[in-house]
Formats: structure tokens, C-alpha cells, sequence
């Protein structure tokens, strides 16, 4: 993870082959946001960072410093970036399979001021099916995992996980509670547990 400090515009990354051969890597920089509410991140291309080099051979135990320049630095809300890294692969060998490499890297860049995510919980009922909802409606990214929930007579819940822990500014995420017989019916009130980079999280959700 990079988190850029406010005012902060360029950060470097290094990158090493641990292999016994050279390899070719290319650097790509994507807007990151959260669109929809089913964790899916969607990345888009930007020109607001710029990574240099955006291509670069690597000698085998060799490292490769990548400079990150943010060109529109953010005023009010944090800016929320991916770095993808890819290893190019060398021209195939008949009979050989390659396995490469793909490191996609989150950017925090802060604007000025100190901001906090703030979460809102609820419990949704969709099309017969029930989720977790949470609401980031800060203005800074909050990290959850280790989710539990809790019924009234002491059944543990685990929802079903998403790939991404991460929750955005401004972004919904939910996750499918998969045994619904446990779950009280009706508006019926569950104890939420989990962690976040903010701290610990109990509290009743309905």
C-alpha cells in the first residue's frame, strides 16, 4: 500500500527479481473506485499519475526504482489509485508453460486536513436473499475483515467474504449472509463484530 502524505506528489516503488533470469515488467496507473455494491473494483486509466518508467528489464537480483508522480493532488476528498505490475513474459517455448506475475498496488493520496471514514451498518433483505450492508459516507477509505455476526441465541454467522477488504470514500459494499435460517425474521436485531484500521467494531445491527 502507498499512502501519500497532503501536498505529498511523488513517492517511489521498488522493485526486485528474486529470479535467475531477467524479466520485463510494465507500470500502469488506474483511477480506483467501487461503483456497485458487490465489492467489484472498477480501475480505469488515468493520466493524473504518471509512472516512470512505465516499462523496465530487470537483471536477475537486480531491483528497478519506479518514481509515482500524482499531477492533480485532491482538495477535499482522498483520491484512491491502483498500480498495476506486470511481468511481461519472454516468447513462449514449446512445451513449456508460464506462470507471470500481476501486483495490483492501492494509492491513498490525503488532501489537506484530517479526514476519517465513517461506516453505517444495516441488514438488507433483496429478491429473498439477506446481506450486510455497510456505508462509507467519510471522506477516507476504511480496510474491514474478520466479520462476525450474532444472533440472539448465540448463533455465529460468517459472511460470505469479498475479495477486496477495502471500503471507499463514498462507496457501498454488502456481503451475502449465507445461512439465513439463523437470522431473526422480520426487523429483527444481530451483533456485528469485526476489524477495521480504525479499530474494533460491536455494535447492534438491524
Amino acid at each position: 500500500t502507498i499512502e501519500l502524505a497532503p501536498g505529498q506528489a511523488a513517492v517511489s516503488l521498488t522493485i526486485a527479481n528474486q529470479g535467475n533470469a531477467e524479466t520485463a515488467v510494465q507500470i500502469r496507473a488506474f483511477a480506483w473506485s467501487q461503483p456497485n455494491s458487490d465489492g467489484e473494483d472498477l480501475l480505469v486509466p488515468v493520466t493524473a499519475v504518471a509512472a516512470s518508467p512505465p516499462l523496465a528489464t530487470i537483471p536477475p537480483a537486480g531491483t528497478q526504482i519506479v518514481r509515482m508522480l500524482v499531477r492533480d493532488l485532491p482538495q477535499d476528498t482522498e483520491a484512491t489509485y491502483r498500480i498495476l505490475v506486470d511481468q511481461i513474459p519472454p516468447p513462449a517455448e514449446q512445451g513449456v508453460v508460464q506462470v507471470v506475475l500481476r501486483l495490483s498496488i492501492p494509492v491513498f493520496a490525503e488532501p489537506p486536513g484530517r479526514l476519517f471514514p465513517h461506516l453505517e451498518f444495516h441488514v438488507e433483505r433483496d429478491a429473498g436473499e439477506i446481506y450486510l450492508v455497510a456505508v462509507n459516507d467519510g471522506k477516507r477509505h476504511e480496510k474491514i475483515h474478520d466479520i462476525t455476526l450474532t444472533t440472539d441465541t448465540g448463533a455465529i454467522l460468517k459472511p460470505e467474504g469479498n475479495a477486496s477488504p477495502y471500503i471507499l470514500a463514498g462507496a457501498t459494499r454488502r456481503w451475502h449472509i449465507i445461512d439465513q435460517s439463523q437470522l431473526p425474521a422480520g426487523a429483527g436485531t444481530v451483533r456485528l463484530t469485526a476489524q477495521t484500521e480504525a479499530g474494533a467494531v460491536d455494535q447492534p445491527v438491524n
